[in-house]
């Protein structure tokens, strides 16, 4: 019964992320997003954050779900972060003046700092004997994806310069709406199961107690 729910919430959501991955690839070729690169792209902005409010109130709302995204493996959850090291290429793009140093340096070396560290967090620091450090690193990258966001919006607001034009095209444009939301919630479902870790670990302990007692 339990994998029968598990593959039923696992097609919804593989469901819900291609649907969702078609609609910004679309509207991103439609140019919906597009800007001049001094003023902040208020659909693009919204793309970027409804997933994350969908996944929270889905969470809330329905327990099932909720299990569903706790029973997920934290290991997975952590090696999908690899891909970040890729993050140079916007030292490359800050290079040529593409986009703004003030966005793309802070950006791209937050984004290989947690790339090139997330196979390790993966082979051993998921485990509730690691798990202060586990969630740190979940939060650090968190907080890289906020702050990420941050000069983003930053660098549009300055009115001179280079603009952050760049990020509202393809193929630019699908990471602050398909894959920044995507690795958010990764953070926080990863975060979740690790804040459980403790008291599961208490469980057990006074589980052992009994049976030693006895």
């Amino acid at each position: 019964m339990a994998e029968s729910v598990t593959r039923t919430y696992g097609t919804r959501v593989a469901g819900v992320i291609t649907g969702w991955f078609a609609t910004v690839l679309a509207a991103s070729a439609w140019s919906l997003f597009r800007t001049s690169g001094h003023t902040a792209s208020v659909p693009l902005i919204a793309v970027a954050l409804a997933p994350i409010a969908t996944f929270a109130i889905w969470a809330t709302a329905s327990p099932g779900f909720r299990r569903y995204a706790l029973s997920l493996d934290p290991r997975l959850a952590t090696l999908v972060h690899a891909w970040r090291a890729a993050g140079f290429m916007f030292l490359v793009l800050a290079a040529y003046g593409i986009l703004p140093r003030t966005f793309a340096l802070p950006a791209g070396w937050g984004d290989i700092a947690i790339g090139i560290t997330a196979p390790f967090v993966a082979a051993y620091l998921a485990t509730p004997r690691h798990r202060s450090l586990f969630i740190a690193w979940h939060f650090a990258g968190l907080l890289d994806l906020v702050m990420a966001i941050g000069l983003g919006v930053l660098s549009t607001t300055r009115g001179s310069g280079i603009g952050m034009a760049a990020m509202t095209r393809l193929p630019l444009s699908l990471v602050p709406s398909f894959i920044v939301p995507l690795l958010a919630v990764a953070h926080i479902i990863a975060i979740a199961e690790a804040t459980g870790w403790a008291s599961q670990s208490q469980d057990e302990v006074a589980r052992r107690s009994v049976v030693l007692g006895a």
